[in-house]
C-alpha cells in the first residue's frame, strides 16, 4: 500500500465512523419522536433532527427506492450501516494486507 492510499484510508475511516454515529442518532431520535418521548417542536430536538436528516437523507433515499415497504418499518438505515461497515472494514483489511505483502 502506498503512502497516498494509506493517507486516504486514514481520513476515510474516521469519516465513516462519524457517519455511523449520525445514522444511530437519526434512528434513535426518530423513535423518540415517534413514541412521543421528546417534543419535535423543541428547538434542540428540531435542530438535531434537521442536521442528521440532511446528512443521512441523500444516502438513505436511494436505498429506500430499492427496498420494498415492509409494514411501515424502515430498514434502509440498517442496510446503510451494513454498507458503511463493509467499506470501513474493507479499508482496514486492505491496510493489513498491504502491510503484510
Amino acid at each position: 500500500m502506498t503512502f497516498g492510499q494509506a493517507l486516504i484510508a486514514y481520513f476515510i475511516h474516521p469519516v465513516l465512523t462519524l457517519l455511523v454515529i449520525v445514522i444511530f442518532i437519526n434512528v434513535i431520535l426518530s423513535w423518540l419522536v415517534g413514541f412521543n418521548v421528546v417534543n419535535p417542536r423543541n428547538q434542540l430536538v428540531s435542530t438535531i433532527g434537521r442536521v442528521t436528516e440532511a446528512i443521512t437523507a441523500p444516502l438513505l433515499n436511494p436505498i429506500r427506492r430499492i427496498l420494498p415497504s415492509l409494514g411501515g418499518i424502515d430498514f434502509s438505515p440498517l442496510v446503510l450501516l451494513l454498507l458503511v461497515f463493509f467499506v470501513r472494514d474493507w479499508l482496514v483489511m486492505g491496510q493489513l494486507w498491504g502491510a503484510l505483502g
